[in-house]
């Protein structure tokens, strides 16, 4: 196994605090090029570039729920894409209920600003697995690289696209954030992806649109309510506080439900957040692989089995925030785009590299066999 990494934690208190001085700030300038808002890097991107070359360093955090004991189970670093956003859930649930431990595995999760910051901690090899979209692991096949997603957690990408309350009268369709700003979670992400990808259906070009990093929760917030984008990319619960406090906001796609991924891409199934490991890690840890994947399959189970307040009710305070009403209704809304098995199936494969051919040239241009970048061999031995 791999050495064990010091991580910090970043406070909950400072994430507020920046979302504080960015409701502060002016408007966002509608100009190209890097620019810096309240300590807050805003980026305008032409095309869609690789995950790697675009993110930075910074060093992962660990999770306040991934306390740190002696113990002799098999070690695991974990880097989730945001434990804030309930795409991930089943990755920090899975913990709270004690399903890592009961594997015999003292997995430690480490939280990340992004899933490209997390797939960035797997490639200079301080974690072993992500908590990431499965998007990630073809791509890094168009590179050459070998990244294997071993259980599926979700179905649909679980994104909505939605304006800001001032920009609600003027953008009433996708074509119409032409010449405005949208903002997604980071650079580099599956949210800029599959937002160029709508962009480019709509008949828009990344010219068009200003796409600049907002991050998740309080900074997305504050970026939505206060104008600093004319539309966002989100995921719940932040989305579902924003509606909740502004009714009045549109929703330009809902890529929570089959409907909606449907409506977006034309397809029936988007396979999104998985775990994926290099495929070197796998085959020297296969044992772990499994039973990494069993307790994310218990966790499923047993989400599938409980209401949404009984979810919430094990979901650390810290990943569902101060509104518990509030946590337990963006539950209810998203409870479709968890998968019921945790399998993966070619046609889901084959839609999700569709839409990144589409606008990644490297992905276009590639020759990827799909079967290599997932595999159900763990999932009840499939």
């Amino acid at each position: 196994m791999t050495k064990d990494t010091t991580v910090s934690t970043l406070s909950r208190r400072s994430m507020l605090s920046r979302a504080s001085t960015l409701s502060r700030g002016s408007a966002l300038p509608r100009r190209r090029g890097l620019r810096r808002l309240a300590g807050l890097s805003f980026v305008s991107f032409l095309p869609f570039v690789s995950f790697v070359t675009l993110v930075s360093s910074v060093p992962p955090t660990a999770s306040a729920c991934s306390s740190r004991r002696p113990s002799n189970d098999t070690h695991v670093r974990l880097a989730v894409g945001g434990q804030n956003q309930l795409v991930y859930l089943p990755t920090t649930l899975a913990q709270e209920l004690g399903y890592y431990k009961e594997e015999g595995l003292d997995v430690e999760l480490q939280d990340h600003a992004g899933g490209a910051k997390a797939l960035q901690s797997l490639v200079g090899g301080s974690s072993d697995v992500v908590s990431g979209f499965y998007d990630h692991t073809i791509q890094m096949a168009a590179e050459g690289r070998e990244f294997i997603a071993f259980v599926n957690m979700l179905r649909f990408p679980g994104l909505v696209l939605v304006t800001s309350p001032q920009s609600t009268a003027a953008v009433t369709k996708i074509e119409e954030l032409k010449g405005r700003v949208a903002g997604v979670t980071a650079a580099g992400s599956s949210s800029q992806m599959l937002l160029t990808y709508m962009l480019q259906r709509h008949g828009l070009t990344v010219e068009d649109v200003s796409i600049t990093p907002v991050g998740t929760a309080a900074t997305a917030i504050a970026a939505v309510e206060h104008g600093k984008v004319d539309a966002a990319m989100m995921s719940d619960p932040a989305f579902t506080l924003i509606v909740t406090r502004n009714p009045g906001v549109r929703v330009l796609a809902d890529l929570r439900t089959a409907a909606g991924v449907k409506e977006a891409f034309g397809a029936d199934t988007y396979p999104s957040s998985v775990l994926y490991a290099k495929g070197e890690w796998i085959r020297e840890n296969r044992e772990t692989t499994a039973k990494l994947a069993r307790a994310i399959l218990r966790t499923l189970a047993w989400m599938h089995a409980h209401s949404a307040q009984e979810i919430a009710n094990k979901t650390p305070k810290s990943a569902r925030g101060e509104d518990d009403a509030l946590y337990v209704s963006s539950l209810k809304n998203s409870m479709p785009m968890f998968s019921p098995d945790g399998t993966m199936d070619l046609k889901g494969a084959e839609a999700v590299k569709t839409l990144l051919a589409g606008s990644m040239e490297k992905v276009k241009s590639a020759e990827i066999d799909l079967s290599k970048t997932y595999t159900n061999e763990f999932i009840h031995g499939r």
